[in-house]
């Protein structure tokens, strides 16, 4: 089943040789102070880039409020953006297509990676257990800010301004974090949203922020050069919402309607996403329940291995589908599944901060480790 990864897919304007995605992926390696890729992360992404490749940046935060995890890539200064051009140039070279992946934390953060501040949400709920600090220790969750209707107006403008910064940066495209937990989705899920104003209560009203910032998004880009992630299932940092076939499927149709690029679901069995706690075996693939709702090309990322991923795209339930703890081990993923080559395994303790150190030394194929 895995030739059926290997067919072109058009993907807005680009044309895609293959249907093996790079996920997005948290890795703590961004140069300090600043938060700025560096040649470290140009490497990184260099050993995946592939003609005709697509591949999609671990989440960036788009102002200094939006962080949650010390380390973390921004997009909202200068020396930001131009450390961001290394990383396009570099996988450009090799023939590949970049998105980057827009991100805010909003509740998922600590005061000490934001200057003192407290962090922002809809409404002044703490998330349940522990926040990274500013020095890589775990301490409980703050209550955050409630946001007011002003801060809203501007934090949709934080995402237009971070949208032209990664357009300077030559980015492709970008993909509007919407899942995990973070910000976006706790505007969409009840049990973090108890607002009662506009962006609270009903259904339509939860979903607003988002249409927001996928029009703003589009504004900059072009709207057949932007994606969306969702979990609807998820469980990670604190969300999971109790209905989420009618939120989602209403969301997805609005969205459907801004003709985007691509929806990119993550489905519920996926164990990276924080729903490895939860019973889903009887919840169906997400890719499965929303693709009548969506009309251009789905992402299907979790726990998919090539022969289910080939299974799924085969079925039509996906287009593509996104890898993401293979692509750390396996730099050279597309060529080792289009040839069945075995995979490297990965390891865990090094996904997060640190060096080159199971980062850029996984071997690919005829080479050693560390070469």
């Amino acid at each position: 089943m895995t030739q059926t990864l290997f067919s072109p897919l058009r993907l807005g304007p680009f044309a895609l040789a293959h249907r093996v995605v790079m996920a997005p992926l948290t890795r703590m390696r961004a140069a300090q102070p600043g938060n700025t890729p560096h040649a470290l992360n140009v490497e990184y992404y260099r050993q995946r880039a592939t003609y005709g490749g697509l591949i999609i940046t671990e989440g960036s935060q788009i102002s200094p409020t939006g962080q949650g995890m010390p380390a973390t890539p921004g997009i909202h200064s200068p020396e930001q953006v131009e450390g961001w051009k290394a990383v396009t140039e570099a996988v450009h070279a090799k023939g590949g297509l970049i998105f980057m992946q827009l991100w805010h934390v909003g509740r998922i953060s600590h005061s000490s990676l934001l200057n003192g501040e407290q962090p922002v949400a809809p409404s002044a709920i703490a998330a349940p257990g522990n926040a990274f600090t500013s020095t890589f220790e775990r301490v409980p969750f703050e209550i955050p800010r409630a946001l007011d209707t002003k801060d809203i107006a501007s934090l949709v403008d934080d995402y237009a301004q971070a949208a032209r910064n990664a357009l300077e940066a030559g980015f492709d495209g970008v993909e509007i974090h919407g899942a995990n937990g973070y910000l976006l989705e706790q505007f969409l899920q009840s049990r973090s949203n108890h607002r009662t104003d506009a962006y609270g209560g009903s259904i339509e009203n939860r979903c607003r922020i988002v249409l927001e910032v996928a029009e703003a998004v589009s504004a900059v880009f072009g709207a057949d050069r932007v994606g969306i992630r969702l979990s609807p299932f998820g469980v990670a940092n604190g969300s999971g919402e109790d209905a989420p076939l009618p939120l989602y499927s209403h969301l997805i149709e609005q969205l459907a309607r801004l003709d985007l690029a691509y929806l990119h679901l993550i489905e519920p069995r996926a164990s990276g996403a924080g729903q490895a706690d939860v019973d889903h075996q009887n919840v169906p693939f997400a890719s499965e329940l929303f693709r009548p709702y969506w009309p251009n090309v789905l992402i299907a990322a979790g726990n998919y291995t090539p022969a289910t991923a080939g299974a799924v795209i085969g079925a039509g339930r996906a287009d593509a589908v996104a890898f993401g703890r293979l692509f750390i081990a396996n730099p050279d993923l597309p060529e080792r599944v289009r040839l069945g080559a075995s995979l490297n395994a990965y390891n865990r303790p090094t996904f997060y901060g640190g060096g080159a150190v199971g980062y850029t030394d996984y071997p690919a194929l005829g080479e050693t480790a560390g070469a």
